[in-house]
């Protein structure tokens, strides 16, 4: 038996600072940007004339306009991590939009409440990249890594009673990413402005050595600036109703810390994501001089080998998914409601855990995976000291991989949703003691600023770790696919447990089925696209299924994150070197966010409360009439049975004769003709339970038009996702329509962007016009400040036009 490896207990905050009692206001800088493109000469200046500029929102990707250009970053390289040893000419692999290159953006701000007694935090959430900041005139500081949070006082530069000029300069290096980083100033800017006496920025940590249903210990951990201060936390239930108050004089060096007892807690977890509200206010006599508003949850977490994660005493296995940063048509430009969609999707699926991959998360992210109810695996670096591009984070690892850390910890840490650190992914680092010793570097560094989480790496060269010491040495060994070597690396390493960090890579494209349906690797076709029969993998990963045996069988595999759970910009594997390729073909939802296939094949394992019931492939297959075209069922039921045009194909039932037969339901004789399928799935007592059909569509005649929100805020950035489909003239769905569309908006709203999931698409996102891909797409449309009405009308040649009203309301 193995030893346990760790137990963690805690409790988590999720910091939102809010300005009350005037001795704290925080200053979004979202409008009235300015921002060109191209390394300018004294741009930083007071007096610079901006005037011609573009005036922008940010958060801003300056590259997701486009166009999409072969030429941009294109690479002749040999792809390491996949096992490449003769370069090739890769053009679509970080996206082919234009985010090379310099971008300045300016903007001015007044602070009227500033005084001698006021300290002013200038705070960035993510900048892309290699931000030097300046304000009236001075540089201030810079920050290398892009994907990092990271803050500047800026007390002394204030010019009190005057605009104050604050302008960045940003750079994007060619091959310095290996899929799109996006561009700009992507993520939040805030000024925030105190008291001398106040606590510090990301300054207080919560933990809970004790947690039961009963009872709930608290520790809180403060740090303050300022001398013979007092400190008084209140805690607030979910409607905001005083549970408990505690007060302290007491500080060690800078530190407050305090023991708060909360009897009967709401304890929080994926089911349940209750979340409670924290005040922290500090006083210096009875005068206030500082207070912070926290959310949190109360939950307790446990790693113990042979038996795998448990959440609040209950044995969890992680259903998770990793997420690029990008958010497809509308780039790396964060936004809460894009976010938010996303995580609805994947709550459907049954998804309980998001992994960040391969960069640090946005603290809009981990707000809604609090809200929502998602275990979060918060990964730091996809490089260390060794180089996968020519320049990319390698270049400043020895210098800043620490205050990196250092930063996504405190900015962090109170999210109770993260149940995990990753310092990597797939370094090169694997291989030797160098590698092995920098892994423990890192980890050290995070066990010092919270000894509360376990670490893990994505690692891809297990035997390299089993050799050098790397694997054993690290609290969680993540194995990236190699379902393989589960086996020999459970038995290797003394942990106990192995996570499944990164599995499947399994390639499909929405809505196209390939034929003969069998089993490939880095499989490719004249259209490049796969094949949506989810059976198609890259040379280094595999199908679903296979990890689903391990998943299920096993109970040291502590659960799995699937590349991935969105389509992204960039990495279009197995078409990297195939243009016009530009995005990924991973995602189990496409980069419009609409279901593949394969969502239904996860659904059916995951979604435990929920029927699924899908059949594919669509029935629109004019000339394949008398060919073999198989039927896959994927079903929370074990066995159905299918009809084609009313003549049963057989009963199929689950079976362990091999993974796919385990988790599909698969007629793998089924000859094509046109009319009508139908599968009758039964219960366990073999009654039938549900049914589920699909037609032989006509012409397309007509558009349907579906929001995913009827009502959105009037703020000037919400965003409702129009899905357009068209149907024939009986209301069936035509699945190969590619008709041309074009999106007008009228009232109180705009156009944002559109997208179809089409990986080899040129069309540009924010152009009214797309066409559709295997008959859908989806519009992004975007409130403005004003309450009231949007009207948006997609038409088509040859097609019904349809129309939608989304309300806008103040809140």
């Amino acid at each position: 038996m193995k030893n346990l490896i760790s137990t963690f207990y805690i409790l988590f905050f999720t910091v939102s600072i809010l300005a009350q009692n005037n001795v704290r206001e925080v200053l979004t800088l979202e409008k009235n940007w300015k921002f060109t493109k191209g390394d300018l000469k004294n741009a930083q200046d007071i007096s610079f004339d901006d005037s011609k500029w573009e005036t922008v929102v940010v958060p801003h990707d300056w590259a997701i306009k486009g166009p999409f250009d072969k030429e941009i970053d294109k690479q002749m390289v040999a792809i390491v991590q996949n096992g490449e040893k003769v370069p090739t000419e890769k053009t679509g692999r970080t996206g082919a939009l234009p985010y090379i290159g310099v971008g300045w953006y300016r903007n001015e701000f007044s602070l009227p409440n500033f005084n001698k007694d006021k300290k002013v935090i200038l705070l960035f959430e993510g900048a892309m990249s290699e931000p030097e900041i300046f304000l009236n005139g001075k540089k201030i500081g810079s920050w290398n890594y892009g994907y990092s949070y990271f803050y500047f006082d800026i007390t002394e530069h204030i010019l009190a009673n005057k605009k104050n000029t604050l302008a960045v300069k940003l750079t994007n290096k060619g091959l310095s990413s290996r899929w799109y980083p996006g561009a700009g100033l992507y993520r939040n800017v805030r000024i925030i402005t105190k008291n001398k006496e106040s606590i510090k920025q990301w300054g207080t940590f919560i933990t809970t050595p004790i947690v039961t249903k009963e009872l709930a210990k608290i520790n809180v951990k403060t740090k303050v600036l300022g001398e013979g201060l007092t400190l008084v936390t209140k805690i607030l239930d979910a409607q905001g109703s005083l549970i408990t108050t505690n007060k302290t004089s007491s500080i060690y060096g800078n530190e407050f810390e305090q023991n708060i007892a909360v009897n009967n807690p709401n304890l929080w977890s994926p089911e349940t994501p209750y979340l409670y509200t924290s005040i922290s206010q500090v006083y210096k006599g009875t005068i206030l001089k500082d207070e912070i508003s926290t959310r949190f949850g109360i939950r307790s977490i446990k790693y113990e080998a042979e038996k795998g994660f448990s959440l609040n005493g209950e044995i969890t296995k992680f259903k998770g998914v990793c997420l690029h940063h990008d958010l497809g048509p509308i780039g790396a430009a964060v936004n809460k409601s894009a976010i938010r969609r996303q995580l609805r999707i994947l709550k459907d699926m049954g998804v309980n855990a998001i992994r960040s991959a391969h960069n640090m998360p946005s603290l809009e992210q981990l707000e809604l995976s609090d809200e929502m109810g998602f275990l979060f695996l918060a990964e730091s670096f996809d490089e260390w000291a060794k180089p996968k591009v020519e320049n990319g984070y390698h270049r400043f690892f020895e210098e800043d991989a620490e205050k990196d850390i250092v930063n996504l910890v405190h900015a962090t840490r109170n999210h109770p949703s993260i149940v995990m650190w990753s310092s990597g992914n797939e370094v090169p680092d694997q291989w030797g003691s160098d590698g092995a010793k920098r892994a423990k570097w890192l980890q050290d560094i995070f066990h010092r600023e919270d000894p509360t989480r376990p670490v893990t790496v994505g690692m891809d060269q297990v035997k390299a770790t089993m050799a050098s010491g790397f694997g054993a040495l690290l609290d969680i060994p993540g194995l990236n696919y190699r379902t393989h070597l589960y086996e020999e690396a459970y038995e290797s390493f003394p942990q106990g447990l192995i996570l499944g960090s990164e599995t499947a890579s399994t390639v499909s494209s929405r809505g196209i089925y390939k034929f003969p349906v069998i089993e490939a690797k880095m499989k490719q076709y004249d259209d490049f696209q796969s094949s949506s029969y989810d059976l198609e993998a890259c040379s280094w990963s595999n199908i679903p299924d296979e990890d689903s045996v391990l998943q299920d069988d096993k109970p040291w595999v502590i659960g799995e994150f699937v590349w991935t759970g969105f389509d992204y910009l960039g990495e279009p594997t197995p078409y990297d070197t195939k243009w016009p390729s530009r995005s990924s073909y991973f995602g189990i939802n496409d980069l419009a966010g609409l279901p593949k296939d394969r969502y239904y094949l996860y659904r059916s394992r995951w979604n435990t409360k929920e029927e699924t019931l899908h059949m594919l492939p669509h029935w629109n297959w004019e000339g394949r009439e008398g060919e073999i075209t198989p039927v896959f069922v994927y079903t929370s039921y074990d066995s159905a049975e299918l009809f084609v045009n009313g003549k049963s194909m057989g009963i199929q039932k689950k079976n362990n004769s091999s993974p796919k037969n385990r988790y599909r339901l698969m007629w793998m004789d089924v000859k094509y003709e046109s009319g009508t399928i139908k599968v009758v799935a039964f219960d366990d007592e073999g009654k039938v339970a549900s049914e589920k059909e699909i037609k032989t569509a006509g012409k397309p005649y007509k558009l349907i038009l579906e929001s995913d929100q009827k009502t959105l805020k009037a703020n000037g950035k919400d965003l409702a996702f129009v899905t357009v489909s068209v149907v024939d003239k009986n209301g069936i769905p035509c699945p190969t329509a590619t008709n041309q569309l074009k999106f007008k908006v009228k009232g109180d709203g705009m156009f944002r962007a559109a997208s179809n999931g089409d990986a080899t698409s040129l069309e540009m996102f924010h152009v009214p016009t797309m066409k559709l891909f295997s008959g859908k797409l989806v519009v992004l449309v975007q409130s403005d400040e004003e309450q009231g009405v949007i009207d948006l009308t997609v038409s088509g040649k040859g097609l019904k036009t349809a129309k939608i009203n989304i309300s806008t309301k103040k809140y």
